[in-house]
């Protein structure tokens, strides 16, 4: 007998296994990241620091090829061995890390630099989608909320210890955005609301009153610049002054090959935290909007895409990235104009390096594999799939 042929719904949906506006968002973040580092590059190693990044994100391209064609539902089984490789990552990296400016961020091989913080996001994100999805019947107590967030707090305490408080706050992001996918109760958020209030007065206020820090001394100028700006403009708030004043100077279209800010090192961190102040110096408004609406695209499609996955999981995995994705550019577009203070959280597929490139990269194929899973789905119940 011959075997059913598929149906033409169901060969509609393979047709294009991919979300081709998420290609074309990354594709667009890929592009402006190297015109951007080659800016902000010194002319004798320019050609070193885009090589270097298009090969990070070459490779990052293909394993998101890869993970895209996998059925991303097995992850939900290895939800234990995901959140031990990430714990063991980060203890790694804090037993045998390179200290660099005071922190211990990563381990140092030969032609790569490992950030275990940076791929423990997107790590964090499968392990508590899989541990949601096991309590779904119990969203609403108390105890699945607080094993979240504790599977939460703990990993990032780790790395505060390093430390690097902007990564440590994406984790605690990532667990609340989970939450509310899964649909916790509203009474556990404003809970947790009247707790955070009350760890930010002890952190800030309590705890150093009498003598213990809990924050780096430079951590603590940091904020204190962002409230007050004008108060140390040449030292504590000289980076964000620098920053201001390179996106102020670029006006409509940028000053190009005269963005001395860039080109004349004023402006700190250019390939890292302030590569959007690049941008917005040497391709001004223009440039900025479309590396904004680039990032407006790719977090449509992931809000999209969760809309069509073909189970919880899926979901959970979309809305987890989305919100780690949409977190990091507020907060460092916020510090690159003055309206967050800076907490060394990178812009994402936009600033230097390798382990936050690949790392978004990932969570990019898994997002097509969560598109290509949910087309499939909807074509075998007999339903055209949207785009």
């Amino acid at each position: 007998m011959e075997p059913p042929r598929p149906t033409t719904a169901l060969r509609s949906a393979l047709r294009l296994p991919f979300d081709p506006l998420l290609a074309l968002a990354v594709v667009g973040l890929s592009v402006c990241s190297l015109l951007a580092v080659r800016a902000s590059s010194p002319g004798d190693l320019q050609n070193f620091y885009v090589s270097r990044q298009a090969a990070y994100f070459l490779l990052g391209l293909i394993l998101a090829v890869l993970i895209s064609r996998l059925d991303y539902s097995r992850l939900r089984e290895l939800k234990y061995g995901v959140y031990t490789l990430m714990m063991g990552g980060i203890v790694a990296v804090l037993a045998f890390g390179s200290i660099s400016r005071g922190s211990r961020l990563s381990i140092e091989f030969p032609f790569f630099s490992f950030q275990a913080s940076e791929l423990g996001k997107l790590l964090l994100v499968v392990a508590l989608a899989g541990f949601l999805v096991d309590r779904a019947r119990r969203l609403d107590e108390r105890d699945t909320t607080a094993r979240t967030l504790l599977l939460a707090l703990v990993p990032a305490a780790l790395v505060m210890i390093a430390p690097d408080l902007g990564s440590a706050t994406v984790y605690v992001v990532v667990a609340l955005a989970l939450l509310f996918v899964a649909g916790t109760s509203w009474k556990h958020f404003a809970a947790l609301a009247g707790l955070a209030g009350v760890a930010v007065v002890l952190v800030l206020v309590a705890a150093p009153a009498v003598g213990v820090n809990v924050l780096e001394d430079y951590q603590t100028e940091r904020f204190t610049a962002f409230l007050n700006p004008s108060q140390d403009p040449a030292d504590a708030g000289y980076q964000q002054a620098q920053s201001q004043v390179a996106i102020g100077s670029g006006q409509k279209v940028g000053r190009g090959e005269l963005a001395t800010q860039t080109r004349l090192d004023f402006l700190p961190e250019a390939r890292t935290d302030f590569i959007y102040a690049v941008v917005g110096e040497r391709w001004g408004f223009v440039g900025a909007g479309l590396v904004l609406s680039l990032y407006a695209l790719l977090i449509w499609r992931g809000l999209r895409i969760l809309t069509m996955a073909k189970n919880l999981f899926g979901a959970l995995i979309a809305g987890g990235i989305v919100a780690m994705v949409l977190f990091q550019v507020f907060i460092n577009v916020g510090m690159n104009v003055g309206i967050m203070p800076i907490t060394g959280i990178a812009l994402p597929l936009m600033t230097y390096g390798g382990s936050s490139v690949i790392s978004n990269l990932l969570a990019v194929g898994l997002l097509q594999s969560i598109y290509a899973q949910g087309r499939a789905t909807a074509a075998r119940k007999g339903r055209v799939p949207a785009a």
